[in-house]
């Protein structure tokens, strides 16, 4: 059973991971990748469903093999490397807030985001001065960036709850919680 769960699991990551990936693609073709922040997407749904470990994971991995294969999120400037640690911290907040806090997923996003921000904008303040680059106000990505990006955070805020709620009633949600 158990290692019926992890293949599960790791199934789940892979497919997040992909779509991480892939939504971008699709969005970017339009021109509304940067307003829409599709990878977001399939990173708080791997923290909310599949648990904080998988959200980890895809938080880490969707935007450096994104990079990788299409170049975008870029390496440089490193947007790419800044978008690891911020997706990182959504998909691994939001799962733990999710399946160990049994927080409702809105409550989940909402931390996960307001987590995930502030890990980018202590980066983009004082890590990024230290490799040549200009540093960003430390405010800036709870402040102007959030101004900016509003439509993404407005379809998170309902796309992702949607999706969760759909996959729950279909019985297609993994019901297990990572120890």
């Amino acid at each position: 059973m158990v290692n019926s769960i992890r293949t599960r699991t790791l199934t789940y990551t892979a497919l997040y991971v992909a779509l991480g990936v892939l939504l971008p693609i699709a969005f970017h073709a339009v021109g509304l990748g940067k307003v829409f922040l599709p990878m977001h997407i399939p990173v708080f749904l791997a923290g909310i469903l599949s648990g904080p470990v998988s959200g980890l994971i895809t938080g880490v991995l969707a935007p450096l093999l994104s990079s990788l294969l299409t170049g975008m999120p870029p390496m440089m400037p490193p947007t790419a490397q800044a978008m690891v640690f911020e997706l990182g911290v959504y998909g691994l907040l939001s799962g733990l807030l999710a399946q160990r806090l049994r927080l409702h997923p809105v409550a989940a996003l909402v931390g996960g985001m307001a987590a995930g921000r502030i890990v980018y904008g202590f980066l983009a303040a004082f890590i990024l001065p230290l490799f040549g680059f200009k540093p960003v106000p430390l405010m800036y990505p709870l402040t102007v960036s959030v101004v900016s990006s509003l439509p993404g955070l407005a379809l998170q805020l309902v796309v992702v709850p949607v999706v969760v709620s759909m996959l729950r009633k279909a019985g297609r949600a993994e019901e297990t919680i990572e120890r």
